[in-house]
């Protein structure tokens, strides 16, 4: 009996072994994408500047607001998608910090190539205001199951009775 299970132990230690060491088959195309094909996605925004006719206001300075674009996307065609994109926006201020906006961003996207998307959003605010959002996006690491991009968004917003403003933000995240 004993040398039975030494025998069983000894066997899968080599067939462990040695398919350990079998190389993988090489890919000889790679693999076809269908669409419409769905992605989703989470990130990061930091608001970096505003510019409105009061003059400029920079992110950090005296306060900080941070953001988290969560959102789906749905490419018909490997040139053209559709994008939907909530964004919760926390301020940070004299040591207390609160939920200060929602923002619901529709948009399209256009493939540029070389890993560049251009994403035109509209944006509606619970703070009252609207306009919208032109943005570059970049993925920076290709995995098999994700990527990592960033983006430059620059948020243009109207009405609330504010004057018009223009944002300048940094974007990064997570696509799966």
């Amino acid at each position: 009996m004993k040398s039975n299970f030494y025998f069983l132990i000894l066997f899968l230690f080599a067939s462990i072994t040695a398919s350990a060491q079998t190389p993988a088959p090489a890919a000889t195309t790679p693999p076809t994408v269908t669409y419409p094909r769905i992605a989703g996605y989470v990130g990061i925004i930091h608001p970096l500047v505003t510019v409105d006719k009061s003059g400029t206001h920079t992110n950090f300075d005296g306060f900080y607001t941070v953001g988290m674009p969560t959102g789906i996307n749905i490419w018909k065609t490997p040139k053209v998608g559709f994008s939907f994109e909530v964004v919760p926006f926390v301020r940070a201020e004299n040591g207390m910090s609160k939920m200060s906006n929602f923002l619901f961003h529709p948009g399209v996207l256009a493939a540029l190539g070389k890993g560049f998307t251009f994403v035109g959003r509209a944006a509606f605010e619970t703070g009252g205001r609207y306009g919208f959002t032109p943005i570059i996006n970049k993925v920076v690491k290709k995995n098999k199951h994700s990527n990592y991009f960033v983006a430059i968004p620059v948020p243009v917003r109207l009405g609330n009775d504010k004057p018009a403003s223009a944002t300048l933000a940094f974007q990064f995240g997570l696509g799966f």
